[in-house]
């Protein structure tokens, strides 16, 4: 089967985030965060599972960033556990904290891997929760200083800095589902969330730019298209609300200075005078996590989607054209920056025999991902890279260790990193392209 082929300064990495590999939850000063509280709160998590330890990549990252090394990969992206730097979210700084961010950058640097930070995957100090969260407009003034300080101690070293990654799921399923930290069902609740956090990143990129931060600025949303599952008016209608809620109400504030309209959409948060203009600063880039398309059905119950190439272990249809779908539809609505694919991926049942995972559909599902990403490329989408996720198993927010999405297989147990053949077949795909 014919690679497709991408331009040759494409940028090929892999993603984690903090809570989810680090572990070391109370070493060297590190301050708890909502995810702590949340996953030590009986009936949240799967067996109970929390981040305690997790991949204890805190330990053994410079074993981590050899991995991806080893992958021949360009690009690694990460977050920063705030309560790590600033345990309570404001006030103090923890020395050891920063140390072990200027650390893995300087590792990642000295073998050749471009450092792609985070500053916010959804692990809220608990000292802020306890002030109100996200829920509290103080919230994004505090992340604004978090912003400058980490970006002054970082921005000379890493490629670029998002503010923050999938804002729909710290609001939505953070505090309207509440199957994510903190935990809250409170619709109204979530959609104020929703414009703190846009508050929060718009005033953060104010300031890191007003204090000379040299690194790209800009933001990472999580997105999928939407599809009718009939041509009946009431389908038309879910689909377009569906795309409004997901898609459009973090977008058209940032390109747009408004929140969408559409049939249905009936809550909508406070807003200050102004507030659309900090949230509109001209971003850098455009970091896009894709997984799966929103199937939209009226019926009771809802018409399932096809899935006619499959489902995920998390339940997910395999649906790769989305992505194109997703792409050019942006580009049709937006005056878009150059756009990352910061996380695309599939969780699969892995099992470990005889030293190899033969993991064969997850290479499918990143062949079909990959291919309709060069698609895109040729229809005119600037993609400047694209990121695994993720480089390891590990902790699956409330589904705990149960869900495995890695390249590399983690025996919890004995910490043992194993890489699976979608690594090898990751590996061999970069490699080829290089070679073109």
């Amino acid at each position: 089967m014919t690679d497709p082929k991408f331009p040759a300064d494409f940028l090929w990495g892999v993603a984690t985030s903090a809570y989810q590999i680090e572990g070391a939850v109370a070493e060297d000063g590190r301050g708890p965060s909502i995810w702590d509280t949340f996953s030590h709160t009986p009936g949240k998590t799967v067996n109970g599972d929390t981040g305690d330890v997790a991949c204890d990549h805190y330990h053994r990252y410079a074993q981590d960033v050899a991995l991806i090394a080893g992958l021949g990969l360009g690009g690694y992206r990460f977050s920063i556990s705030w309560s790590r730097c600033q345990p309570q979210g404001k006030g103090a700084w923890n020395p050891k904290g920063l140390a072990f961010y200027d650390r893995l950058v300087d590792t990642l640097l000295e073998r050749g891997i471009t450092p792609h930070a985070t500053l916010y995957h959804w692990d809220l100090p608990q000292g802020l929760q306890d002030e109100g969260g996200w829920l509290n407009r103080d919230t994004a003034l505090r992340f604004t200083d978090y912003a400058v300080t980490m970006g002054q101690r970082l921005g000379d070293r890493v490629a670029a800095i998002a503010t923050h990654n999938e804002p729909w799921c710290t609001a939505f399923l953070g505090h309207h589902s509440g199957k994510f930290a903190p935990g809250l069902k409170d619709p109204q609740a979530a959609v104020q969330v929703a414009h703190h956090l846009l508050l929060s990143h718009g005033l953060a990129l104010q300031a890191m730019r007003a204090a000379g931060v040299k690194a790209p600025l800009g933001i990472v949303l999580n997105q999928s298209p939407v599809t009718p599952a009939s041509g009946r008016a009431t389908d038309r209608a879910l689909a377009e609300r569906e795309y409004a809620l997901f898609v459009r109400w973090y977008m058209d504030p940032i390109f747009h200075k408004r929140y969408p309209t559409a049939s249905g959409v009936h809550l909508y948060p406070q807003v200050r005078e102004n507030d659309f203009d900090a949230i509109a600063q001209p971003l850098d880039f455009l970091g896009v996590n894709y997984y799966t398309r929103i199937w939209a059905s009226t019926d009771e119950p809802p018409q399932p989607a096809p899935a006619v190439q499959g489902v995920t272990d998390m339940g997910w249809e395999v649906y790769p054209e989305g992505l194109l779908e997703l792409l050019v539809g942006l580009k049709r609505e937006y005056t878009l920056p150059p756009i990352y694919i910061t996380e695309n991926g599939m969780a699969n049942a892995d099992r470990l025999v005889d030293g190899r995972v033969d993991d064969a559909p997850r290479i499918a599902y990143m062949r079909g991902h990959l291919e309709a990403l060069s698609r895109a490329i040729a229809a005119g989408v600037d993609v400047r890279g694209f990121f695994y996720w993720s480089l390891l198993d590990n902790y699956e927010w409330d589904s705990g260790y149960d869900k495995r999405f890695g390249l590399v297989h983690v025996d919890y147990a004995t910490q043992q990193r194993t890489l699976k053949d979608s690594a090898h077949w990751y590996r061999d795909f970069v490699a080829r392209q290089a070679a073109v």
